[in-house]
């Protein structure tokens, strides 16, 4: 079953002291475009990370993110003390007569005057933290199946409507091949001279298997089932499928400008019209 490369997951994780919340956002791209946010206690433990998401992720511009809102009474951010009284100690030589309060106020807005400390890694936190990137993870998987699920229902709705309009193209050819050979007959006619019917027959031949397009439409055909056959499969296959309808593209065009028929060249513009149809929805498939 296709995956599509858009998709959403989101997992949360309650730690004694902190709340985990990981969210996981792709779209279509060529290849895997990562972008990580993670806080700064966390990030030699990114290149890992890049690697455990672009495993399983595997094409899309993807924008992963952990934040971490601490729930401790205690905070790690520190007033830095001495720093504090010895503005003070500089401010009052310079402001004799503001109290105490004044001073303080003027001092808690000088460079240096927090300071924060820096916790080390627990391992023990970041086991289960890798536990909640996996659920989230999983559930962006999870969203990509479901919207493949969705694309494969309108790529069977756009190739049977391709198939349908094919088929009334080639119903069509008995009455294309019929009124070219009535225009060559009245052209010939018009021109007055006498034509060997049998030169005349070669040459109908001849331009009526220029013409012909009965190998389009098997190959097209094929190009059809390949496409169903391939959405079908286990593997990633976006690149494949726009390979395919590339190929069927030409089979398209070929057909249109041999058609040389008002009613069927209008079915071969929706059959054109379907195929872009699918084209935009192909980027979207891993």
């Amino acid at each position: 079953m296709i995956q599509s490369m858009t998709g959403f997951g989101k997992a949360t994780l309650q730690l004694p002291t902190k709340k985990i919340t990981v969210e996981v956002k792709s779209l279509n791209s060529k290849g895997l475009d990562l972008n990580v946010r993670m806080p700064s206690l966390y990030r030699e433990m990114e290149l890992g990370l890049r690697n455990q998401i672009a495993l399983k992720l595997e094409r899309g511009k993807v924008d992963f993110s952990i934040f971490i809102e601490s729930t401790a009474e205690q905070t790690s951010t520190k007033v830095n003390v001495p720093i504090v009284k010895a503005y003070i100690n500089q401010l009052r030589e310079v402001y004799a007569d503001a109290d105490e309060t004044e001073l303080m106020k003027m001092a808690v807005r000088m460079p240096d005057t927090m300071k924060i400390e820096r916790d080390e890694i627990d391992e023990n936190d970041w086991i289960q933290i890798q536990t909640v990137i996996e659920e989230a993870v999983q559930n962006i998987l999870n969203f990509r199946r479901d919207e493949g699920m969705s694309l494969e229902k309108e790529f069977q709705l756009r190739i049977g409507n391709i198939r349908q309009y094919m088929t009334e193209a080639l119903a069509l050819d008995p009455e294309r091949v019929q009124a070219i050979k009535d225009r060559l007959q009245t052209a010939i006619a018009e021109l007055k001279v006498n034509v060997d019917e049998n030169r005349f027959e070669q040459e109908l031949i001849y331009y009526l298997e220029k013409l012909d397009i009965t190998e389009e439409k098997v190959r097209l055909t094929n190009h059809l089932d390949y496409f169903l056959e391939t959405i079908n499969g286990t593997e990633a296959n976006g690149r494949k499928l726009g390979f395919i309808t590339q190929e069927m593209g030409r089979e398209i065009n070929t057909m249109g400008s041999k058609s040389n028929h008002a009613q069927m060249q209008k079915l071969v513009v929706q059959m054109k019209d379907e195929l872009e149809k699918i084209k935009e929805q192909v980027l979207n498939v891993l």
